[in-house]
């Protein structure tokens, strides 16, 4: 089973830790897939993010607002493009790892068949702020979710699944605004998957109380003692985070490589599913193809000798 990254690039379309990144999913290269989700095909400069980006019939008009269209193509292709995918993990061009590979093979290992995704009652007035459109949903479907989070093949394909059948509804909820910070809670509630299907804790990392603008976290960019502060306080705190929101190009590399390569915990074995499953697929591969070919040259050798 693998991992898919699947990052939304704009403006600039950078990543913009690109090199740490790199660096990074080197040692999980066996189970990491990356795709990159993009507005502006021609604006990609990076070699290695061309190497990684969806087919252009994937790709639909988004906004800062309405960015859910992006969502679902990246599900849909993670889930199609390898069925080995189990993990999708939704991510920004300022997204920065923030744990070690190690530790993030390991969280996979005990949590992959898990989502990870922070969720709680709508906090805001719906009848004042129509983000959602909550005001026409029962109160027990007012839901907030993380816009940014991990979750598994198995939810991903149910919301999906949702969005097909059930267009209006979606329609309806995406033409609030900011639907990517709730229709998901909503579609796995409807499945009754919130309480047993996803762990309700942050996977990626943001400091809310120092707001960029009404709408956006903290951008990290100085390393400043407040800054230091808020990653050493919640990286003890949450035990799932793997990604840190927003990362400036300027926040200097060492520090976030102190946090990534520094902090370390025991590695955890392979799940014997995993196992089970990487040999069930190679013995499909040589029933497949094995057994043809073994036929082809008997059939051959008594043709030719």
């Amino acid at each position: 089973m693998k991992i898919a990254l699947c990052f939304i690039i704009s403006y600039d379309h950078i990543l913009n830790k690109e090199d740490i990144w790199r660096e990074w999913i080197e040692p999980n290269k066996d189970i990491i897939n990356v795709y990159f989700y993009y507005k502006y095909l021609k604006k990609i400069k990076s070699k290695w993010i061309l190497q990684h980006v969806l087919p252009s019939h994937y790709i639909y008009e988004t906004s800062y607002y309405q960015v859910v269209p992006a969502y679902l193509s990246l599900m849909q292709f993670a889930i199609t493009h390898d069925p080995a995918n189990q993990w999708i993990c939704l991510l920004t061009d300022s997204c920065c790892p923030i744990i070690s590979p190690q530790n993030f093979r390991s969280l996979f290992y005990r949590f992959w068949n898990k989502t990870i995704m922070s969720w709680k009652p709508a906090w805001w007035n719906v009848n004042v702020h129509k983000r959602a459109n909550l005001a026409w949903l029962p109160h027990e479907l007012r839901l907030a979710n993380d816009p940014w989070f991990t979750i598994k093949r198995e939810n991903a394909t149910q919301i999906l699944r949702f969005a097909r059948t059930q267009q209006e509804v979606t329609k309806s909820i995406c033409a609030g605004g900011l639907a990517n910070e709730s229709l998901f809670a909503i579609i796995l509630y409807g499945y009754k998957e919130l309480k047993f299907g996803v762990l309700n804790e942050v996977s990626h990392l943001a400091d809310w109380s120092r707001m960029g603008s009404a709408t956006s976290p903290h951008t990290f960019k100085d390393a400043n003692s407040t800054d230091i502060q808020f990653l050493e306080n919640n990286l003890q705190k949450n035990k799932c985070v793997m990604f840190l929101r927003k990362v400036s190009p300027e926040f200097p590399d060492e520090v976030l490589k102190k946090y990534i390569y520094n902090y370390s915990e025991l590695y955890v074995s392979e799940p014997f599913i995993f196992i089970w499953r990487r040999w069930i697929s190679r013995l499909y591969y040589l029933m497949y193809y094995g057994v043809p070919l073994i036929c082809l040259l008997y059939g051959l050798k008594y043709l030719f000798f």
